[in-house]
């Protein structure tokens, strides 16, 4: 029994043995068309590797502030010297880092970061986005755009041609409703694919990145990004206060007005009337007196209300700690070329041992005389 499971496992081992030769033995009778196809793959991964635009990359790091400030804070002592409450007072809740990806998918966020000017290389004046990628002037060569127009994009190049190029969409005056323009569509999903926001919740920082084809430009939009994040995060934040503070500078303008004209109202009744002493003269002074008291007592409220508002904005302002400012890069984040030229020679290496073993299988199963079509190498 032994020796016959013995005598099993030999044979098996044989088999094994013989396969692996014939395996090697068909890719030695077929390896000048796996070279072939290998130097092809070779080629094309050449042309992509030295047609592909440099990539720099600029980004900065961020502290955002965290947890709720009590009321007042450290200017609460200062207030009541003064005769200002702020118990009442809440810098209400803290604005979570993890909307800041969503503040700069804010559609008035993109467009003013478009429309801003930056420095692109051979360009004399600072342009904006939407100027350098919407103007045919500025349009630099590429020979895998080109490629991809005019291959897996012909279709969509042939559709717009019969169909003409859309004007865009138009926005009434009257209308409060957000529209963009097709020109504004494309550049805003350019900058979105390379303008990112990244939260780091364990260790409490955000990022924000840029990728352009030009380091001055990757810093200048990572810095644009970070002044625009902590404008938006600022005005979203103290939305509220900075709605009450404008209410109160209202009225305590009008409050000022009033008490002013009276004020001057009962001093020149008073000069007016120094030698009278009638009842109805000092009925008039009490009356002119007490409604000067109200206005006062109104006007000195409403200072206090002030001052106590501006504390309230200037606690609830949120503040963007930079600890890794912007720099501009050395050296290039992508393309890795000779990555991309070794995935291409192993691609095409993978392809011509596949094709070397799938063609005699289709034949054989599928395709009879599958060698006399077209392109189909002859597998021996």
């Amino acid at each position: 029994m032994e020796e016959r499971e013995k005598d099993i496992i030999t044979q098996n081992q044989a088999d094994e043995e013989i396969d692996l030769v014939e395996i090697v033995q068909k890719l030695w009778r077929n390896r000048k068309f796996i070279i072939k196809v290998t130097i092809a793959f070779a080629v094309i991964g050449f042309l992509v590797a030295i047609s592909t635009p440099n990539v720099y990359t600029a980004s900065c790091t961020m502290v955002p502030q965290t947890g709720e400030k009590r009321a007042g804070g450290s200017l609460s002592g200062l207030a009541a010297m003064a005769g200002i409450n702020l118990g009442s007072l809440s810098s209400g809740e803290v604005l979570s880092p993890t909307v800041y990806p969503k503040i700069i998918s804010n559609i008035n966020f993109q467009k003013e970061l478009i429309y801003s000017k930056f420095h692109f290389k051979g360009v004399e004046q600072p342009i904006t986005l939407y100027d350098y990628y919407t103007n045919e002037k500025y349009r630099k060569f590429s020979l895998i755009g080109t490629i991809k127009k005019y291959t897996i994009g012909l279709p969509g190049v042939i559709i717009r041609t019969i169909k003409g190029k859309p004007a865009g969409t138009v926005q009434s005056d009257s209308s409060t409703i957000k529209s963009l323009t097709i020109g504004e569509i494309g550049v805003l999903k350019i900058v979105s694919k390379n303008l990112s926001v990244n939260v780091n919740d364990k260790q409490g920082y955000v990022s924000i990145s840029a990728n352009m084809s030009e380091p001055i430009l990757a810093a200048e939009l990572a810095q644009k990004g970070q002044e625009l994040l902590q404008k938006y995060i600022t005005e979203f934040k103290i939305e509220k206060v900075a709605s009450n503070l404008k209410f109160v500078e209202r009225s305590y303008d009008e409050s000022k007005r009033n008490f002013e004209s009276k004020q001057a109202e009962l001093a020149k009744y008073r000069d007016a009337n120094k030698s009278f002493a009638s009842a109805v003269a000092k009925t008039q002074e009490e009356k002119l007196t007490s409604e000067y008291t109200l206005l006062l007592g109104i006007y000195t409220e409403l200072a206090k209300q002030k001052e106590q508002a501006k504390i309230s904005v200037t606690e609830t302002t949120p503040i963007l700690t930079i600890i890794e400012p912007v720099v501009v890069p050395n050296e290039k984040s992508k393309p890795n070329r000779a990555m991309m030229l070794f995935s291409f020679i192993f691609l095409g290496l993978i392809i011509g041992v596949g094709v070397v073993f799938t063609v005699p299988y289709l034949e054989e199963n599928f395709i009879p005389n599958i060698n006399k079509h077209r392109f189909i190498p002859k597998i021996v």
